[in-house]
């Protein structure tokens, strides 16, 4: 087996960890085109929009709508509340990430 040593290249080394000489990060989007706090933003927003239709639907059916079944109406409550849960274990999952990250010893 023949191995050979090849010198290394800071500045391909650089841009492939995706920072500029100076170490700081390349400004670019993110590969999906989102970030992390705009795909956060988006999905909490999502969430209060199934929240606001279950309750306009809700108040429907109980001002006898005849448009809206009951149906329709528990479906999007459950929608709802679906949505708020997974929102709760995301927002706990990070709360608990966070928490560990800060007792790391460095």
């Amino acid at each position: 087996m023949d191995l050979k040593l090849k010198p290394f290249d800071f500045a391909s080394a650089v841009a492939r960890a995706g920072l500029t000489p100076q170490g700081q990060p390349v400004a670019k989007a993110a590969p999906g085109g989102t970030s992390f706090a705009d795909a956060m933003s988006s999905a909490l927003k999502s969430v209060s929009a199934q929240q606001n239709e279950a309750s306009r639907l809700q108040r429907e059916v109980q001002l006898d709508n005849p448009t809206v079944s009951l149906e329709e109406t528990m479906v999007a409550m459950q929608k709802a509340q679906i949505g708020f849960q997974a929102t709760l274990q995301v927002r706990n999952r990070l709360v608990s990430a966070y928490s560990e990250i800060m007792n790391m010893q460095v």
